[in-house]
C-alpha cells in the first residue's frame, strides 16, 4: 500500500524498497504453496509492518511541506497495526485475517487514488498509482466479499496482488529515479 503524496523524486528508494519487497512476499508464496497458515500469518505481519513503517517515515518527511501528507501517515500506522496484531495474535483465524487483509487493502487502494488525484497537478503519467490503488481496492473487496475460498487460492490471490502491486511500486520508483535525474528533484509525488 502507498501513499505517494508525502514523497518527492529524492526518496524514490523508498517506492522500489516497498516493490521489491511485495515482490519477494509474493515469490515465496508462489514458490510455497502448501505454506501454512501460521506462516503466511507471520509472512503478511512481516510485511505489513515494515510497509507501514516506511510509509509512517516517508510522510514524516513532508510534515510542513505537502498538504496530504497525512494521508501516507494513516495508512502507514494502519499497516503498522495491522502487523502487530498479526505478531501478537498468532491464533488469529483465517477468517480474522482475511478481514484485516481485506480492510487493509481497501484504505490503502482509497489513499492511493487520492495521492493520485493531487500528483496528476505535478507528474503525468500518474496512472501507474490509480492502477494501483484500483487493484488495491479490488483485491479487498474480493478477500471481503469471499472469506470463504480455499486456503489455496487465498495464497494465489495474494501472491499475485503482491506481485503486481509489487512491480507498479517499482515502476513508479524507478519513474520518479529518472525524474530526479532529469533534474526535476523539486517535483512532490
Amino acid at each position: 500500500m502507498i501513499g505517494m503524496n508525502s514523497l518527492s523524486t529524492t526518496n524514490w528508494w523508498v517506492l522500489v524498497l516497498r516493490g521489491v519487497l511485495a515482490v519477494i512476499f509474493a515469490f515465496i508464496t508462489f514458490v510455497w504453496p502448501g505454506i501454512s497458515l501460521a506462516a503466511l500469518i507471520l509472512l503478511f505481519g512481516a510485511y505489513s509492518l515494515v510497509d507501514g513503517i516506511f510509509a509512517v517515515v516517508a510522510s514524516l518527511q513532508r510534515v510542513g511541506r505537502q498538504p496530504r501528507w497525512w494521508a501516507m501517515l494513516l495508512e502507514g500506522i494502519l499497516g503498522i497495526i495491522a502487523g502487530i496484531v498479526t505478531f501478537f495474535w498468532p491464533g488469529i483465524t483465517a477468517l480474522v485475517l482475511l478481514i484485516i487483509i481485506g480492510v487493509w487493502a481497501v484504505m490503502g487502494g482509497v489513499f492511493e487514488i487520492a495521492a493520485a488525484i493531487e500528483l496528476r497537478k505535478q507528474i503525468e503519467n500518474e496512472w501507474m498509482l490509480v492502477l494501483s490503488g484500483v487493484f488495491s481496492i479490488i483485491f479487498g473487496l474480493i478477500v471481503l466479499i469471499f472469506p470463504g475460498a480455499g486456503a489455496l487460492s487465498l495464497l494465489w490471490l495474494i501472491a499475485s496482488y503482491a506481485l503486481i502491486f509489487g512491480i507498479l511500486l517499482i515502476s513508479l520508483g524507478v519513474r520518479m529515479r529518472s525524474l530526479q535525474h532529469d533534474g526535476r528533484q523539486g517535483l512532490a509525488v
